[in-house]
């Protein structure tokens, strides 16, 4: 149990964590397994995070929020992913892809509008951005907005839209005379369809599938800033949501982690613990270290990422090194478990295919390897 100034920095943070990681235990392991093995998000369970305060943990208090910063972020991103990181990533899409997003681009007139109903659940949010052709290569994208009067209409096709099937209020990127855009539309809207749900090999508890929007109607007055100002929210939104993908793959090792440290002491092989055995205690120690490492280098950045505050390049490090991490550590796990951890008797089945994710959604290893790269000769050679 870590509890200090980095992971813990005030009591409000370690009164966040004791609550998120009791109702993780209470409520969220229960189920994990049927959730991931229906492939569908639990409705009634994620309007609970709503209750708790957890879907605008990032908003001011004023207008309904929790107020706090993108270290109480990481650490529900980290806790309940101890369990069910499918969930995990449905909360991510809705509080940190549109709530978060949405609120630090938006006018009083629209928070009035589209705010309240997604804190407190009734309404889940998703994002879109990612398109058939286009995933990482954002400025390709081909979703076009074009006035006409008081409204705008929408063409095109978005793909790997998570909480899709479910949501009902998205934001949206589509170009405007050739530019990065963002608006707010309503899954009632005329001309907006959502596909069935994509299948998937992890984050089952999670769905996902296209919106195709065909020529969607949506008032003027849903565009989100100005025209062209797009790119900004898009890019100023990844950072936070970088650390929280971060640390789900922190909450997957944590807890792979702590199954192969118990089955390493109980399990008798040859007359002995198997933790007896080096093979075994290099499994144990090499993930216990890159756990720690991950988990310093998330709660450092995040304590230098927020609304005002941009910092592309610690969000970019602490993603690129902590999504292996949990593949990794889910890895070693199933290897000291040998077949019961091959078997969904043990959720560490479940957990490895979650983790490799997080290797690909909210930008690619290559991707922040790219970025990295750009922003570190910038950097050094002025």
């Amino acid at each position: 149990m870590h509890d200090n100034s980095l992971f813990t920095p005030t009591d409000e943070h370690r009164m966040l964590r004791e609550m998120v990681r009791q109702f993780t235990a209470d409520q969220v392991e229960p189920q994990a397994a049927e959730f991931d093995e229906k492939e569908q998000l639990n409705i009634p369970l994620f309007r609970s995070l709503g209750d708790l305060g957890l879907l605008g943990i990032t908003i001011p208090v004023e207008h309904g929020g929790s107020g706090m910063d993108t270290v109480a972020a990481v650490i529900v991103a980290q806790e309940l992913s101890r369990s069910d990181p499918g969930f995990a990533l449905a909360w991510l899409a809705h509080s940190m892809l549109f709530v978060n997003n949405f609120y630090y681009c938006s006018s009083d007139e629209q928070k009035e509008r589209f705010l309240e109903p997604t804190l407190t659940g009734e309404w889940v949010g998703g994002m879109c951005m990612t398109e058939p052709g286009h995933g990482t290569d954002v400025i390709g994208m081909t979703t076009t907005a074009v006035r006409d009067g008081d409204d705008y209409i929408l063409n095109g096709t978005k793909t790997y839209i998570t909480n899709g099937p479910e949501a009902h209020i998205f934001l949206v990127y589509a170009k405007t005379e050739g530019r990065v855009s963002a608006f707010v539309v309503t899954a009632d809207a005329p001309g907006f369809s959502a596909s069935n749900h994509i299948p998937k090999m992890g984050m089952r508890a999670s769905s996902m599938s296209e919106i195709i929007f065909e020529d969607c109607r949506i008032p003027a007055s849903n565009l989100l800033g100005e025209e062209g100002g797009g790119l900004t929210h898009m890019m100023r939104n990844l950072e936070i949501e970088r650390l929280a993908l971060a640390a789900m793959s922190l909450g997957i090792a944590d807890r792979c982690l702590e199954m192969m440290v118990h089955y390493g002491n109980e399990r008798i092989a040859f007359g002995q613990p198997i933790n007896r055995y080096g093979q075994i205690q290099r499994y144990i120690a090499d993930s216990y270290a890159m756990t720690e490492a991950a988990r310093c280098l998330i709660y450092q950045v995040a304590r230098n990422v927020g609304p005002d505050v941009r910092n592309r390049i610690g969000s970019d490090a602490a993603k690129l090194f902590a999504a292996p991490v949990g593949k990794n550590v889910a890895d070693n796990a199933m290897q000291v478990f040998g077949g019961a951890g091959y078997c969904r008797e043990f959720p560490i089945e479940r957990l490895w295919r979650d983790a490799k994710l997080l290797e690909i959604g909210g930008g690619t290893l290559e991707s922040h390897q790219k970025n990295l790269t750009k922003d570190l000769t910038r950097l050094y050679c002025r």
